[in-house]
């Protein structure tokens, strides 16, 4: 009996393991509408990446372009978490030519977090450099703005909050009057932005909790936000909206349970009139 008992233990527990990395190919394609639509409202349509993790990324370059070529993209967002190997920045730049040929209209943007800090000196900067040779607009702490149908959105890129680097002020600096979106990787850093606006953050980090049975307790020690539950999807805080992507590949082991990974293209309506709220700096 002891011995059956056994058996059937170690068969359920083989064939979990086998489910859980099975979930990490079931690449989820999220779409959110933000604001109230109209034919006379701008719409900036944003395709979003986050945590591709390449040493365990869920999706080939190919197939993440077909997963999305028929979408319209104006904007490409990616949250950080890259990689944290130096072995895979080559790994990175057919993912950035894959999404090079969606053609988005305002381009793609981006910040790192805090696994791709784990890079030093001419490391981390050879990943800069790809990022840019690739097209990719890295945002350290600064804002750059573009015009959807005359109205000005700013691209507002706030390093990341783990590891200590956010800078709030310096991000925020020389801002114009328009619409607010926020792109960072740690979403905890939104329960310190009650003077500075944004019509929309986005953000990703928590990888939905990855490991989830029954939930997510692993991740008590990554910030208030969990201990709000507040781990994926759209939620609000001081009246603001923001977005955590549960990413494209996983850290540690390479499985997930009561996760998966993620793909989310934002609808962000823009309002017709210039934001009335502005950031104390």
């Amino acid at each position: 009996m002891k011995l059956f008992i056994f058996a059937a233990a170690l068969f359920f527990l083989i064939w979990a393991i086998r489910r859980a990395y099975r979930n990490t190919k079931d690449v989820v394609f999220t779409k959110i509408a933000i604001g109230q639509g109209s034919g006379a409202v701008p719409v900036l349509n944003i395709l979003q990446l986050s945590d591709l993790h390449l040493e365990n990324i869920s999706i080939s370059p190919e197939e993440l372009f077909e997963k999305v070529k028929k979408e319209k993209i104006d904007l490409i967002a990616i949250t950080g978490d890259f990689l944290d190997r130096k072995r895979s920045i080559p790994r990175l730049v057919p993912y950035l030519r894959a999404l090079r040929k969606l053609e988005a209209k305002y381009g793609m943007y981006a910040v790192l977090g805090n696994h791709d800090y784990v890079l030093k000196g001419e490391n981390l900067q050879s990943l800069k450099d790809t990022l840019k040779q690739e097209g990719c607009k890295l945002l350290h702490n600064e804002n750059r703005h573009i015009i959807v149908n005359g109205q000005l959105v700013n691209i507002i890129g706030i390093d990341d909050f783990s590891t200590g680097r956010s800078r709030l002020e310096p991000s925020y600096k020389g801002l114009k009057d328009g619409m607010n979106v926020v792109l960072t990787h740690d979403p905890n850093v939104v329960l310190h932005m009650k003077n500075y606006h944004f019509d929309y953050l986005l953000s990703g980090h928590f990888h939905g909790g990855q490991i989830c049975y029954p939930k997510a307790y692993h991740l008590v020690k990554m910030g208030r936000l969990v201990r709000m539950n507040m781990i994926k999807g759209l939620h609000w805080h001081d009246g603001k909206p923001f977005y955590i992507n549960e990413g494209l590949g996983q850290t540690g082991v390479n499985i997930r349970v009561g996760s998966r990974p993620e793909i989310t293209l934002h609808q962000l309506f823009l309002a017709s009139a210039k934001s009335a709220s502005h950031p104390a700096v």
